[in-house]
């Protein structure tokens, strides 16, 4: 099987600025994203960014766009998406104000597509409305159970005395609700594309009508927070009870953790490629070549160190028999990714 596309939803109550973060990583250079969108009418996809028809991929700068009524067809959006004649970096699932991100999530899931890998679910949250709308006491909203991420937007909304305040009570009721979720402020709906997909290229390609670029130069005096990204390369086959101690508990605040490796499991040398978004981890096989390998973490604020070692630990070249329970560990999980 070929390399697994990410897909990652992207939900939030109507008003909270869904589709300014989706115009927002369109923009990003290089990136071939996949659009999914349902309730069309009621949304506003940058049309220089995005354009297409109902239930057929179209072809538009830097990607492609399907259109649902409902998630009924998501499963066919996806197939045709993936292909790889498109060559797409993800797909992104923007959902109705109503949809239901656990629901969502589930669906993206255990999508019956081949190509298809969860690439985390990002919930957005109007700043200044939160306790209004989405949160008006009693119990925590359940929608954040499944969220990986949490973009706490229009923080400028809130008067500046009281936004620190704000921000940190917001962040305390979604931790409530997921402890794991990771949690960013920001305003416009400016986010680093970085935290949330890979593009294949840093450059936009030179045959393509380069819209994003002409969006990014009338958006220049409005910069997003950059995240960190620590590497660390492996010189050599790794131990996969390391491996995979690493994947269960990575260091804080990261977000999103990758790589590939030649894993020692006491019988053979195997390749695998592992994608760690929020507290989901995908693992997958791959031939043991001799191209580079070691793993990537990406995260806001990181302790660059801290993140380092714990790298550095997992990829140490295993010495000796490994132990059997690290390798049903990681085998465990790549019975789970399939």
């Amino acid at each position: 099987m070929g390399v697994r596309v990410p897909v990652i939803a992207l939900t939030g109550y109507l008003g909270a600025g869904k589709t300014t973060v989706l115009n927002h990583l369109l923009q990003a250079p290089g990136a071939r994203l996949g659009v999914v969108v349902n309730d069309f009418g009621a949304i506003n996809v940058d049309a220089a960014l995005v354009t297409g028809q109902v239930d057929q991929p179209a072809s538009i700068a830097g990607g492609c766009l399907c259109c649902l009524p409902d998630t009924d067809g998501l499963d066919q959006a996806l197939e045709k998406l993936t292909h790889p004649r498109l060559r797409l970096d993800a797909v992104i699932v923007e959902a109705s104000g109503v949809a239901d991100p656990p629901h969502l999530a589930r669906l993206i899931r255990f999508s019956g597509v081949d190509r298809v890998r969860p690439g985390g679910l990002v919930d957005v949250i109007d700043a200044a409305a939160y306790f209004d709308t989405v949160d008006t006491g009693g119990l925590p909203p359940a929608r954040f159970a499944s969220a990986s991420l949490v973009l706490i937007n229009k923080t400028d909304r809130i008067p500046l005395a009281h936004r620190a305040e704000t921000v940190a009570r917001i962040a305390g009721r979604v931790r409530e609700s997921n402890p794991h979720a990771h949690v960013v402020d920001t305003t416009h709906g400016r986010i680093d594309p970085v935290l949330v997909f890979d593009a294949a290229s840093p450059h936009d390609p030179v045959d393509e009508l380069p819209l994003a670029a002409l969006a990014r130069h009338d958006h220049d005096d409005e910069p997003h927070p950059h995240v960190n990204a620590v590497t660390v390369p492996a010189t050599g086959p790794v131990d996969p009870g390391r491996l995979v101690d690493l994947l269960e508990d990575p260091p804080a605040d990261i977000y999103r953790l990758k790589g590939t490796m030649t894993v020692d499991t006491g019988r053979s040398l195997r390749g695998y490629v592992v994608n760690v978004v929020g507290r989901q981890i995908h693992v997958a096989v791959k031939p043991v070549t001799e191209g580079p390998s070691g793993l990537v973490a990406i995260g806001m604020r990181l302790d660059q160190s801290t993140v380092r070692t714990r790298l550095e630990a997992a990829l140490k070249p295993c010495t000796g028999r490994p132990a059997a329970d690290g390798v049903r560990r990681l085998a465990r999980y790549r019975r789970l990714s399939t």
